[in-house]
């Protein structure tokens, strides 16, 4: 199986930066897409970023210009830069990954979250 993890959340001041790791291991065979998304309680997991295989980026209309997101292939990482953060950027931010997984085809892992706080 795949797992995902994800780390470098915590308290922000806003206009203050974090960067998101998220690593996947296991057994895979190929990754297609690995993503960022975020939840606030009461409130459905919206995307954040995500970056194709191919390199192609998509990214919520609320953190252009100050989120971006990258990749590193030989890792199977992903990660999140964020800047300007802003009080409501504050959520649950969770990794997911798109991926032939060996004896398991092709489905999404999600790790566990990471919790950002842009407080002052």
């Amino acid at each position: 199986q795949v797992q995902v993890v994800e780390s470098g959340g915590g308290l922000v001041q806003p206009g203050g930066s974090l960067r998101l790791s998220c690593a996947a291991s296991g057994s895979i065979s190929s990754i297609y897409g690995m993503g960022w998304y975020r939840q606030t309680p009461g409130k459905q997991r919206e995307l954040v970023a995500s970056l194709s295989s191919g390199g192609v980026t998509n990214y919520a209309e609320s953190v252009k210009g100050r989120f971006t997101i990258s990749r590193d292939n030989a890792k199977n990482s992903v990660y999140l830069q964020m800047n300007s953060l802003k009080p409501e950027d504050t959520a649950v931010y969770y990794c997911n990954a798109d991926c032939v997984s060996l004896g398991f085809g092709r489905s999404t892992y999600w790790g566990q979250g990471t919790q950002v706080t842009v407080s002052s």
